[in-house]
């Protein structure tokens, strides 16, 4: 009878043990944006960009696309201005996508201009997603697929491949 009572007493402590070290601090504030990323060449890439606020005002950047593939490391940049406008200003350096699992995760609190930037003021922007083919070259004009965030999202509708402007290759 002792010998159950002890393993009765151990099975319970470690049963109010898992329960009170689970506790998990969640890191965000339930805020988030998502917005459409529309393929912007002839490959045929696309997906979304989600917009994620944590609750220190930084925001999580999480790119999804489908039709990327192999080792490539697609640049990401945030661009001032509509995703029609040739020659946008780079606002920001995002993280690459991953050519084999398509995702990108970056954690933005600063613009390239060393300013800081919250959740708050992302989604306010006038500004836009495009997602690159390559860093270097002729292909870095080559723009897989983007999309407009913030003010441009809200005020127009891009209409297809047509209508990404090229980015400013310097």
């Amino acid at each position: 009878m002792k010998i159950y009572t002890i393993l009765g007493v151990a099975i319970m402590a470690c049963a109010c043990q898992d329960s009170t070290t689970t506790d998990v601090t969640n890191d965000y504030t339930g805020n988030e944006s998502i917005y459409a990323l529309q393929a912007g060449s002839v490959y045929d890439v696309d997906g979304t960009v989600t917009f994620k606020e944590r609750n220190d005002g930084a925001t999580d950047v999480v790119i999804a696309v489908s039709g990327t593939e192999g080792n490539l490391k697609n640049p990401v940049h945030l661009h001032l201005g509509d995703v029609t406008t040739d020659g946008a200003k780079v606002a920001a350096l995002l993280n690459p996508v991953n050519g084999k699992t398509g995702i990108s995760n970056t954690r933005l609190t600063m613009m390239a201009d060393e300013t800081t930037i919250t959740y708050q003021q992302l989604i306010k922007l006038n500004a836009c997603i495009k997602i690159h083919l390559s860093d270097s070259g002729p292909e870095q004009d080559i723009v897989l697929a983007g999309g407009n965030i913030g003010e441009a999202a809200a005020k127009s509708i891009s209409n297809g491949r047509l209508s990404i402007g090229v980015c400013k290759s310097n």
